[in-house]
């Protein structure tokens, strides 16, 4: 028995017989401290019986920044490679420990698919290397932002890369493959995501009614496209103006500067609606200056109803007013179609104006009617 052998003194291997020793594991992270910095060696206290040993093979490698880092007396994670090599040490890496906290670290970016600031330290024909940490991620060109890619040189690669390295980027990790030492990041994905969120941000500033300056963008056969500051509006043709106009070209072209009114904003599918002639003066509030009672004008029958036709002024500001059903004709007519027809090219009298009510009374019985043909004979000689 060991009481009989060696008295009642402990036995000097007692300690490994304790629930307290540590026995490491290879693979294992584990929390130390540094103990001693020794011929390139590190050691480094990790609870275990014997301390471990960061190898010169490692420590040479260090850049200036991590050989400052690792002092003695500093907390450190470092990896266990070995629990016991042939000498009988612990060999360690904080190498490794830090490759592993930052493929943790790539892996939590991925899922939560929260944009990282990062910056350019390498580049390859494919793309640009970024750095995670102790990690190398990948950029492919196909993710790079398109204004970053203006400035590559397709006859010049090389320097154009090289102009790009030490730049900072915004990016989101797409594809982490631990096994194949395989990390992919997107610049264009971040930069979507910003913009997304600013234009989401902008669109809950937006107030109907409001006055914005823009440029416009694109046009359509149905309007323009105008950026109000990072958010697109549609200007609809029929809110261009006040004036008749065909299609867009006739009063916009692409990256002209305009003043909008906010007509609408639907917040859901984001969309704002956008308005031109609503800035303008409204041709009803000075109707009175631009036509009077008793002219003569050329207009277009656009529908029918039981009490009349609708015609089209056929001018600028194609105004809409109603030929009364007894304003057809000098007999009695029964119903517009006996008249005219949607299409008909017709000139009638101005009979009526009333700003207030915003109608036009037009008549084509009037058209040569005496009540009228003084005026029409200073019209003729003017």
């Amino acid at each position: 028995m060991i009481d009989s052998e060696f008295g009642s003194g402990e036995h000097p291997m007692s300690f490994l017989l304790t629930d307290d020793v540590y026995l490491p594991s290879a693979g294992e992270i584990r929390p130390g401290r540094i103990v001693a910095l020794r011929s390139n060696e590190i050691l480094v206290d990790i609870g275990a019986k014997s301390e471990g040993v960061i190898p010169s093979q490692e420590t040479s490698t260090y850049d200036s920044a991590t050989r400052a880092q690792l002092q003695e007396g500093e907390e450190i994670v470092v990896f266990v490679l070995n629990p016991e090599d042939q000498n009988g040490n612990i060999i360690l890496s904080f190498r490794r420990a830090a490759e592993e906290r930052d493929w943790q670290v790539a892996t939590d970016l991925f899922e939560s698919q929260e944009a990282m600031e990062t910056e350019i330290v390498g580049f390859n024909k494919g793309g640009v290397l970024v750095s995670v940490g102790q990690l190398r991620g990948f950029v492919p060109n196909s993710q790079l932002r398109r204004d970053r890619l203006q400035y590559i040189d397709s006859d010049n690669k090389q320097r154009s890369y090289q102009a790009l390295v030490g730049q900072p980027m915004l990016a989101k990790v797409i594809e982490v493959d631990r096994p194949r030492n395989r990390l992919i990041l997107s610049e264009q994905a971040a930069s979507r995501e910003i913009r997304q969120a600013r234009k989401t941000e902008l669109f809950s500033s937006l107030q109907e009614g409001a006055v914005c300056e823009g440029v416009v963008v694109n046009l359509a056969d149905f309007g323009a496209f105008v950026d109000i500051g990072g958010i697109e509006g549609l200007v609809h043709l029929s809110e261009m103006s006040w004036k008749r106009t065909q299609k867009p070209a006739d009063i916009l072209q692409k990256g002209d500067h305009v003043k909008v009114q906010i007509m609408s904003v639907d917040q859901e599918r984001q969309r704002v609606a956008l308005s031109m002639k609503r800035l303008e003066a409204d041709p009803w509030t000075r109707i009175e200056e631009l036509y009077r009672v008793g002219q003569l004008v050329e207009a277009e029958i656009t529908r029918l109803t039981k009490f009349g036709a609708f015609a089209r002024v056929d001018d600028d500001y194609q105004l809409e007013g109603l030929i009364h059903i007894s304003e057809l004709a000098e007999d009695r007519v029964e119903q517009a179609r006996d008249v005219v027809k949607p299409g008909d090219r017709v000139t009638v009298r101005i009979i009526r104006l009333d700003a207030k009510q915003r109608q036009v009374g037009l008549s084509l019985r009037q058209v040569a009617s005496d009540k009228y043909i003084e005026e029409d004979l200073a019209l003729m000689s003017g």
